[in-house]
């Protein structure tokens, strides 16, 4: 910037002292022109016809009294009749500037070089009767032309192009400083983060860049520790989900083998066989329910299937029907509060798995002789149920996967803690939000909105 700064400097002052020499010697030279015409015009009225001969003792006369003026004596054709100055000259003069002025107007004028003395001059001619004849006289001196001027001026222009280049670095070095300064302390202050100001207008804009800046770093480092976050979470999901399946197969994968080892040792006798033959039956088909549920509960990422119209109402009724034995077991009540044609954006085997986890889930923790209701409209569905509730501390890990409120991975009720989890992904897919309230002892009620007001 300072490199750039010197340069347009010294191009601007060097063309402005270039054109002011230009002019002044332009201005100079045009009144030296004037002042030299009013001095050779007041010589010529030093002439006297009674004093001064009209041949070349006249002219020789007249530039001695002159100073030494160059003098020519014409007749009123403008033939020479007397020089001054030079031996051989030309005779007849009638076709020069002045001496053609001096016949149409009493008196010429011109500046031009000399062909006789090949130099630049000044003349002034007059025309004088004496005698009943005319005359002309004109007198003339050397005159530097312009560019002559502008020449001796030169050594005086180098020493301006020095002084000047001197001046501009000086110049350069200061403007630089007060310029670069604010801007240098602004970048200072926007390197270390967060809003910066300016009490220079000018700066204003630049101001507002590097704030926009920050704030675009800044938004895109929450970004990023988001990510990161994201992928935490992630990974710590990947590595606790690895750990439940483990777990909830370990369980059954430790009966059969069990079971199996006796059965192959020949310890048992018919009745105990006979039980570790049903056992390991049993084990085996729940570790294939356990194998179903992981590959259901992974597909509804990957389902890109599209949705159509469902009747949630008559799907509702289907799942009471189909859990209605299971409840009658134990003496619980389901109560229908649905309304007819409540129709929702969806598949029919994901709403089936929603309605089946949430109503067999109400039947499966409540209490003997207890009830289940479920409401359903056309803005939520609601399934509510009086049974053991869930304790204050575990209600953010209800959705979680292997979440169950039996800590024995497969106790009683006999679940996995995939049911809810699976019920939050088809929900999110569909853009329904699901929630729960409860209360420990006397029951749960979980809620899935529809979004519709």
């Amino acid at each position: 910037m300072r490199k750039r700064i010197l340069i347009v400097s010294l191009l601007v002052t060097i063309a402005a002292i270039l054109v002011y020499s230009l002019v002044s010697t332009q201005v100079y030279y045009n009144l030296s022109v004037n002042d030299a015409r009013h001095a050779l015009e007041v010589y010529l009225n030093v002439f006297d016809t009674d004093e001064y001969t009209f041949d070349d003792g006249g002219a020789e006369k007249l530039s001695r009294d002159l100073s030494g003026v160059r003098v020519t004596i014409m007749d009123g054709q403008g033939f020479v009749l007397g020089e001054s100055d030079a031996e051989e000259i030309e005779e007849d003069h009638s076709g020069r500037e002045e001496v053609v002025e001096a016949m149409q107007s009493g008196t010429g004028y011109a500046v031009r070089s000399s062909d006789t003395l090949s130099e630049n001059m000044i003349y002034v001619c007059k025309k004088i009767v004496s005698d009943g004849g005319t005359y002309l006289v004109r007198v003339a001196e050397p005159l530097e032309s312009s560019w002559a001027l502008y020449a001796s001026l030169l050594p005086s222009l180098a020493a301006y192009f020095i002084i000047d280049i001197l001046g501009c670095l000086v110049f350069t070095f200061i403007a630089t400083y007060f310029m670069l300064r604010p801007v240098e302390d602004l970048t200072r202050e926007a390197a270390g983060g967060g809003m910066v100001s300016t009490r220079y207008p000018e700066l204003s804009s630049l101001a507002a860049i590097l704030n926009e800046r920050n704030r675009n770093i800044e938004w895109r480092m929450h970004e990023v520790e988001e990510e990161k976050q994201l992928v935490e979470r992630a990974q710590n999901s990947k590595n606790e989900f690895i750990a439940n399946i483990t777990h909830e197969m370990n369980t059954p994968l430790t009966s059969i083998k069990g079971y199996a080892e006796l059965l192959s040792s020949g310890m048992l006798d018919a009745e105990q066989q006979k039980l570790a033959y049903k056992t390991i039956v049993s084990q085996s088909e729940r570790l294939t329910n356990l194998i179903a549920c992981i590959i259901n509960y992974n597909e509804i990422d990957s389902d890109d299937l599209p949705s159509y119209d469902v009747d949630l109402s008559k799907l509702a009724r289907e799942m009471i029907a189909v859990v209605k034995p299971e409840a009658a077991k134990r003496n619980i009540t389901i109560i229908d509060k649905i309304e007819d044609n409540v129709i929702v954006q969806s598949r029919h085997e994901r709403v089936t798995q929603l309605l089946g986890n949430l109503i067999r889930n109400a039947v499966r923790y409540n209490k003997d002789g207890g009830t289940v209701t479920v409401e359903l409209n056309y803005k939520n569905l609601v399934v509510s149920d009086t049974g053991i509730g869930i304790a204050p501390e575990n209600m953010d890990k209800v959705f979680s996967r292997f979440f169950t409120v039996d800590k024995s991975h497969g106790g009683k009720n006999g679940g996995f803690g995939l049911g809810l989890a699976v019920c939050r992904k088809i929900c999110r897919r569909s853009g329904w939000r699901i929630s729960v309230q409860s209360e420990l002892g006397k029951g749960s009620a979980f809620t899935v909105d529809f979004g519709l007001r």
